[in-house]
């Protein structure tokens, strides 16, 4: 097997693949490959532990200790990704394993078993405050295998209630963590079910679908109380080369460079006499925390009755090296301001909406650089029925078409004080 091969395999056995795409890389140049012969111990009740075993053919059985009752000793046969041992010298075999077939083993020796130790899913030797603060936003605890619990951070901006691109960042987050590090995601569908509390944390239980030899699916379920609030299924396929071809054209609009942030529009807004003294005060006294996406729009105020908006977007801070992050990042920040644009064309003074995400689907045509600007052209061709309908495009900046979007919402007038609540749907 070649260093990509031992890779992808590697990427397959359910310990490591919540490990950084580069620990996975590091532990496959450190492998070394063992035979057995059927009847052969691989490993001895209580002699010290070689390193991490990985059965990459054959079938191996574990016996229990010697000092067990015989009704109490259950066999158990290992197969393919299967593994044993813990890479750390102090261990000893607690049971013996020996080969039921001629076996191949993948084994880590032990002094390499701090590459099990990583800082974060993402990054094997910085901490996340180390990082951008989405970086932080999308480091999952892993519970068990295929269950992660996510957060929200108190850092980061506060709505209603979760955010719907956090929800996607972080089960595409841990999605992504059940598959092999050569595989990312290509489509991705989303379906919000219930308002997230922002107070409580999010498990996100996931689903191994399907595993092929070039493509993956997963669902994965977000839930809090005990009750799904969002489920999303995702496809990830491994690189290959293809047709290609590109008719959508990036439009002409000005670089990031030569435009406002956020943060500068409304410092302009708080000292623009145009605005009446008012909405300045409070605009001023109202806390405002940055959000953890730099955007610059490329419209000025009078195109904000259209139903279309385009602007420049990238994480702020640094990024681990990881292309599964930096899709996640693109992942959450593609909610953002995104269903609002429906609302564009029946803006006016006095009245007050709110919308709801109902369902977001994303397909990501090129490896994209979530550190690096991109081109968020966002246009909505219809709403009816109290559902507003958008799609997005990202391009980077050499005009390469990376990422196409479409979603529904829920766009409704606010209830005005003393109505009777009804429930979100």
């Amino acid at each position: 097997m070649d260093r990509e091969e031992v890779t992808e395999f590697l990427g397959q056995v359910p310990l490591l693949q919540c490990l950084p795409g580069s620990s996975i890389r590091r532990i496959a140049e450190a492998v070394q490959v063992k035979h057995y012969e059927s009847g052969d111990y691989i490993a001895r009740e209580g002699e010290p532990v070689d390193g991490l075993c990985i059965i990459l053919d054959g079938q191996a059985e574990v016996s229990a200790p010697a000092n067990t009752e015989e009704e109490n000793r259950p066999d158990y046969v290992l197969n393919k990704y299967d593994y044993f041992g813990y890479g750390t010298n102090s261990s000893v075999h607690q049971v013996n394993v020996t080969a039921v077939t001629k076996l191949t083993c993948f084994v880590l020796p032990s002094q390499y078993g701090h590459l099990l130790q990583t800082k974060t899913i993402w990054n094997a030797e910085e901490t996340p405050e180390n990082h951008s603060l989405l970086e932080q936003i999308l480091h999952l605890e892993k519970l068990e295998v295929d269950i992660f619990r996510g957060l929200t951070l108190p850092e980061a901006p506060q709505f209603r209630q979760v955010f719907g691109g956090q929800l996607i960042g972080q089960a595409l987050a841990a999605a992504s963590k059940t598959v092999d590090c050569l595989k990312l995601v290509h489509s991705l569908h989303a379906i919000f079910l219930i308002a997230g509390d922002n107070n409580m944390p999010i498990i996100y239980q996931v689903n191994r679908e399907r595993d092929g030899t070039s493509f993956a699916t997963r669902k994965v379920e977000a839930k809090q109380k005990g009750l799904v609030i969002f489920t999303l299924i995702v496809s990830f396929q491994k690189e290959e080369l293809g047709f290609e071809h590109q008719a959508a054209i990036m439009p002409a609009v000005p670089p990031p460079e030569q435009l406002l942030n956020m943060e500068e529009i409304r410092e302009r807004r708080l000292t623009d006499p145009r605005f009446p003294m008012q909405y300045r005060n409070l605009a001023a006294k109202k806390k405002f925390v940055p959000w953890p996406i730099e955007m610059r729009f490329c419209q000025d105020s009078g195109s904000q009755h259209k139903p279309s908006l385009y602007y420049w977007f990238r994480a702020r801070g640094k990024l681990s090296d990881d292309p599964a992050l930096h899709r996640c990042v693109v992942a959450y920040a593609s909610d953002l301001l995104y269903s609002g644009v429906s609302l564009n064309p029946h803006r006016e003074r006095g009245l007050k909406t709110y919308s709801l995400s109902l369902d977001h689907s994303m397909w990501f045509h090129k490896p994209v650089k979530a550190d690096d600007w991109l081109l968020y052209m966002i246009d909505s061709p219809s709403a009816h029925g109290g559902r507003g309908f958008v799609t997005g495009r990202m391009f980077n900046r050499q005009g390469e078409l990376v990422v196409s979007l479409t979603q529904e919402a829920l766009i409704r007038r606010a209830k005005t004080p003393g109505q009777t609540p009804r429930p979100k749907l």
